[in-house]
């Protein structure tokens, strides 16, 4: 729940992620309260019975609701200004419950076509198998969107920016085309965080994250959240997952939570690393294509402007010599770290065409952009002119 002051005051982001949604025991505690537990007591039968019913509130069993979990769904809803929330174990169960929960076997989905491997997989092969259908469209094209849609077209999802070549999508105007089409938008928001970019002011109707990235920010948790209207939630989500069972368990949540204080803090310290780094690599000869929202080399820099306060912590550049050059590269490097996460503290790189968009087919990669020589650079909180040491020593 969004924190007020007690002369009615409401809070800004920055604050709601060190208080928002805080419910302490009687004992008073300065940290959030950790609930490890898999269920609850009741003082009778019959109050069981009236819980189980929804006649009264509170908690049943933790692969419902946790007392833990509550709160950083809370705090999330107040820096996302949404209705309401729940947390998955996955940043992946997230988004594939934001679209079981409402879509059926006769529906069809619109997407971008530019995704991480994964949700593209959900998109394009796990949802057929349940007789909805989708079509891809590249979500920098607003026609595309527009002649692509059906009739029974009930959810358009899209990520900006995407992963890995930091595609930009007009999430506003997207949402609009949505709406005439009487279907639901939802903006995968893992790149940008809701620091720097927040998509149901600009019309998105459902947001999803992986929380394992910078909202842990430490590459220790994982975990997930879809975040809504409170209908959305009601009537489709929260049962779902009830069912379902993809939950978050309460020690990631309270992780979660610690770490919601220092977002604001670190994604804009990342922020400003990253673009450092990717001015150095706009200039230097050994490099090909930068890929960084922030400069104004990016083609769609002024869209990316407009609904992001920076251009986020991702730089995505190709080195010379296909795959044998980018190992090479990247094998050289001794501050920056190998590895497929992003959104830690730690700076890390990923070769995409052989990790995380691997399954894609090459005419799919050649489509996105992927090439062999390509390379996804996480920036994190190290000091800038020691990365872009190491960057220039390895090129070397």
């Amino acid at each position: 729940m969004s924190k007020t002051t007690r002369d009615g005051r409401k809070l800004k982001a920055r604050t709601e992620a060190v208080h928002g949604g805080t419910v302490r025991t009687p004992f008073g505690e300065t940290s959030e309260a950790m609930f490890l537990t898999s269920g609850y007591v009741y003082e009778t039968m019959e109050a069981a019975e009236r819980r189980f019913k929804n006649e009264e509130p509170g908690f049943i069993y933790s692969r419902f609701s946790n007392p833990t979990v509550r709160m950083f769904e809370e705090r999330m809803i107040a820096l996302e200004g949404a209705g309401d929330a729940r947390a998955t174990a996955t940043g992946m169960a997230a988004v594939t419950a934001a679209m079981l929960c409402y879509l059926k076997a006769g529906d069809h989905v619109l997407s971008s076509r530019a995704l991480f491997g994964s949700c593209r997989y959900i998109v394009e092969e796990l949802l057929p198998r349940f007789g909805v259908t989708s079509t891809l469209v590249d979500g920098r094209d607003i026609d595309a969107w527009k002649k692509a849609v059906r009739p029974n077209t009930r959810m358009f999802f899209l990520e900006t920016p995407s992963n890995p070549t930091l595609e930009i999508i007009d999430i506003k105007a997207v949402a609009e085309i949505a709406h005439q089409a009487g279907a639901k938008l939802v903006v995968d928001n893992v790149f940008a965080t809701p620091t720097l970019q927040r998509p149901m002011e600009l019309g998105a109707d459902v947001v999803v994250y992986s929380a394992t990235k910078h909202i842990d920010g430490q590459g220790r948790c994982l975990g997930g959240i879809v975040l809504a209207d409170q209908a959305f939630i009601a009537d489709h989500l929260a049962n779902f997952l009830r069912q379902t069972g993809p939950s978050l368990s309460p020690f990631n949540a309270w992780v979660m939570l610690k770490s919601l204080e220092t977002l604001d803090l670190r994604v804009r310290e990342h922020a400003r690393g990253a673009d450092a780094v990717a001015r150095f690599l706009e200039t230097h000869k050994g490099i090909g294509r930068v890929f960084y929202p922030g400069l104004a080399s990016h083609p769609q820099h002024n869209l990316a402007m407009s609904q992001m306060d920076a251009g986020g912590n991702i730089v995505a550049f190709e080195v010379a010599g296909g795959k044998e050059g980018a190992f090479r590269f990247a094998n050289a490097l001794q501050v920056i770290k190998i590895s497929n996460n992003l959104g830690d503290a730690k700076s890390l790189i990923t070769h995409p065409a052989t990790t995380t968009h691997q399954r894609l087919t090459p005419e799919a990669r050649a489509e996105l952009g992927i090439g062999e020589g390509l390379l996804r650079l996480s920036v994190g909180l190290e000091d800038a002119g020691d990365l872009i040491e190491d960057i220039e020593r390895a090129l070397a």
